[in-house]
């Protein structure tokens, strides 16, 4: 199914076709404030699996993130958050980052990777975090497959290619084709591991 929710006041019966998509195990096609992603809810196992075999991954190795809606939100799925690391987290959130922290035990085993760390995101795209606060949880988010970036900007061409895999294509205009800035948190110096669409000017 595509599915045009407008970016700016997404029509809630439309979020709650999603949500109900969501909470029976569904897998989605939706927008962020960079590229599109796909998504599932973190706590329906046979949903993961199915983003990790779309992927061809396996979902502890899988370097999967959540998208949360807020800070406080976002500060159950990690341990104990620093001071100095929330200040930062609330300077660059919402936007195009992803950080790398240690996972809490709220993280479901199923994405519990080896390092126990997870990708945290709040991104900056009304759809998204309407999405994420009607859920009551965080999307799962990943990637979508293969290289072919500039067919990931397009939602109709996102809908033929994806739409024998997945439930729901979520049109909400053009997407971008630079994925969020990565930076690892999990060490006492910040490392940025992808530069991406965020720009990255901290200094400790």
């Amino acid at each position: 199914m595509l599915l045009t929710i407008h970016p700016d006041n997404p029509n809630p019966r439309h979020i709650k076709t999603v949500i109900d998509c969501l909470l029976s195990g569904g897998i989605i096609i939706y927008p962020t404030d960079t590229i599109y992603g796909l998504g599932c809810d973190i706590f329906q196992h046979k949903a993961i699996e199915r983003i990790a075999r779309i992927k061809n991954i396996d979902p502890s190795k899988a370097q999967l993130s959540f998208v949360c809606y807020d800070l406080s939100d976002l500060s159950k799925y990690t341990k104990s958050i620093s001071t100095p690391l929330y200040r930062l987290l609330k300077t660059h959130l919402p936007g195009p980052y992803t950080f790398i922290l240690p996972a809490s035990k709220e993280v479901p085993k199923i994405l519990h990777s080896k390092k126990n760390t997870i990708g945290l995101r709040v991104p900056d795209n009304n759809i998204a975090r309407t999405i994420v606060h009607d859920l009551s949880h965080p999307l799962l988010s990943a990637s979508l497959p293969g290289e072919m970036v500039e067919d990931y900007t397009d939602p109709e061409l996102m809908y033929n290619n994806f739409h024998k895999l997945v439930d729901i294509v979520i049109d909400g205009g053009i997407g971008g084709m630079v994925p969020s800035t990565i930076v690892d948190c999990t060490k006492d110096t910040y490392e940025v591991i992808r530069e991406g669409a965020g720009v990255w000017e901290y200094e400790e």
